[in-house]
This record gives C-alpha cells, sequence and structure tokens, in this order.
C-alpha cells in the first residue's frame, strides 16, 4: 500500500512505540482478560490493530492460534519481542486495517482493543469486515473509550467522533448476538497512555 496515509500514520505510531517501555504495558486489556472463559484452546483468532502485542501474546498463552496485525513495524517489533520472552506462538503481520488481507469466515474470534484512531468511515470499513471475518458461531470481543472519556482524559483519541456508545455498537453489529455490553468507569493501569479513571465500554457479540 502506497497512500501516504499509511506511512503518516505509521510513523506516528512508530514515534509512540519508539520509547523503550510498552507504552500499554504488557498485561492484557482487563476487559479481555475477563473474558477468558470464552477461549478454546486450539481455535483461530485476530488480534485487530494490537500495538505492542499485549493481547496477541495473552490470546497464544490461553492456547489459541493467533495472528495480529499492526500498522507500526516499530510495535510489531517490540511485540515479536514479547512473543519470545513469553514463550507465546503469534503470526504478526505489518498491516493497516485497510490492506490488511480480511477472508471472511476465518477466525472463531476477532478480538479489537482500543482500536479507536478508526473515524468514522474506517470505523464503518472496519467492524464490516471484522464481522465478516467471524466464522459462524465465533465472538467478536470489544473494548472502546465512551464520549464521557473526554472529562477524564487518561487516554484515547480525544475526538468525540472516533468514541463508543452503547447504541452506536449495538447499530453497529445489529446483525450479531449481544452476549455482553456494560458502560463503566474503572481505574486503568495499562502503561503510560491508558492511566487512571477512565470511562469504558465492552461488548462481546457472536455471530
Amino acid at each position: 500500500m502506497t497512500d501516504a496515509r499509511f506511512f503518516q500514520a505509521a510513523a506516528t505510531w512508530d514515534q509512540r512505540y519508539s520509547a523503550p517501555e510498552f507504552v500499554f504495558g504488557t498485561e492484557p486489556n482487563a476487559y479481555l482478560a475477563d473474558q477468558a472463559g470464552l477461549l478454546q484452546a486450539g481455535k483461530k483468532a485476530l488480534a485487530v490493530a494490537d500495538g505492542e502485542g499485549r493481547n496477541s501474546v495473552w490470546l497464544a498463552r490461553q492456547g489459541l492460534l493467533v495472528d495480529a496485525f499492526d500498522i507500526s513495524p516499530v510495535g510489531v517489533d517490540k511485540a515479536r519481542r514479547l512473543a519470545r520472552e513469553a514463550g507465546a506462538d503469534v503470526n504478526y503481520h505489518v498491516n493497516s486495517c485497510d490492506d490488511w488481507a480480511w477472508q471472511a469466515k476465518a477466525y472463531d474470534y476477532v478480538v479489537a482493543i482500543f482500536v479507536q484512531f478508526a473515524d468514522p468511515d474506517m470505523r464503518d470499513r472496519l467492524f464490516a469486515n471484522m464481522v465478516r471475518s467471524l466464522k459462524p458461531g465465533g465472538c467478536l470481543v470489544l473494548q472502546g473509550y465512551t464520549p464521557r472519556q473526554l472529562e477524564y482524559k487518561t487516554g484515547g483519541p480525544g475526538l468525540l467522533e472516533h468514541l463508543y456508545t452503547e447504541d452506536m455498537l449495538r447499530a453497529a453489529f445489529a446483525g450479531l448476538r449481544i452476549v455482553d455490553m456494560r458502560s463503566y468507569d474503572a481505574q486503568l493501569n495499562e502503561g503510560s497512555r491508558h492511566s487512571g479513571m477512565s470511562a469504558l465500554v465492552g461488548m462481546v457479540a457472536q455471530k
């Protein structure tokens, strides 16, 4: 992909991930970890915009066969290092959400944690692709910030149109069965960029 927007976005995230520490930490997202009981070893999972690998590594350690991608080569390099150190086998790729080779009915689980860099148009494409890539019976696990996060300012894009509400998610995933949907405030301690009291929404939906 040669679109200039790809290189701009990659450079932005490369700069963020160039810090020696893992800027979102090395532990999985708390909402994702709460869904451990849904996961069946040997099934296939996709970690969308996986950054430095904290969630894909955790998924692999649950016994899943994991593909993961991120737009940042620096982030993916750190993810590979984290996976090696954890003894986890993850199939990593450098791709944007638009140029990932989405395949229909390919995954038992699709995981999208704080993919809120996407503007509404990109988000529509991304959400449609995530649904398409799920196998029948497969589950989508998603976490994001709600508009109240603009008051907390403890992470996220700081742009209202990039944030999630329950109504928006229910409409976007109307073709799926909602297994869990909750909006709540919680203290996050997920690296330096997700730190402090936060306004969150979590969703599990089944195809």
